[in-house]
């Protein structure tokens, strides 16, 4: 997790709280809350596709307020499970592809575009694969990195929402790259004794 989101995480906590009761009251498993949110993000590619930039931003936050809320709804109600985390960050991954595919379909005819969308698909998961896999070799250390998921995430919602894509498109592909050297150079550094 990014010092930004480390910072936010507990404000946001408390700021949801009141609605994550009611979801406990209602029995809502977090699974659910986890599909939903790859559903609306799902839903925002015909829009981003087509130029509709606004409204695909929208479900793309939706998306990523029903991604925040999982957690916190699992912790919070004692409904924390293994496959829920696996369920989640692989629903992260459809969910973190879904809006740079629509984007793709609208850069179609603009070459240069495209590689920037395509580019952004690799490096986006290149920093969830290195990090990950560090894991896998046994590192428990935090990995960290300036530009993780919900970075990436506010910066695209803020460029679709404002028609500021293409800059959006630079900013995440910059940071994600940065990330990515940043989670493997972090990771030669722990494995090479």
């Amino acid at each position: 997790m990014s010092a930004v989101t480390k910072n936010l995480k507990p404000l946001w906590e408390q700021i949801t709280l009141p609605f994550i009761h009611i979801l406990g009251k209602l029995n809502v498993n977090p699974n659910f809350l986890t599909v939903l949110g790859v559903i609306f993000t799902a839903i925002s590619v015909p829009f981003l596709a087509t130029g509709k930039f606004l409204l695909g931003s929208i479900f793309v936050l939706l998306g990523a307020i029903c991604d925040a809320l999982d957690g916190h709804l699992a912790r919070t109600s004692k409904k924390v499970s293994k496959f829920g985390a696996l369920l989640d960050s692989t629903l992260d991954r459809i969910g973190d592809f879904l809006p740079l595919f629509g984007l793709a379909l609208y850069f179609a005819g603009k070459l240069v575009w495209l590689s920037v969308v395509l580019f952004n698909v690799l490096f986006w998961f290149l920093v969830s694969y290195v990090k990950a896999r560090i894991e896998g070799l046994g590192v428990k250390d935090h990995i960290g990195g300036l530009f993780e998921r919900p970075e990436r995430l506010l910066v695209l919602i803020l460029s679709l929402a404002t028609g500021l894509v293409e800059l959006g498109l630079v900013i995440t592909l910059i940071g994600s790259f940065i990330t990515f050297v940043q989670r493997l150079w972090k990771g030669w550094r722990k494995l090479k004794n």
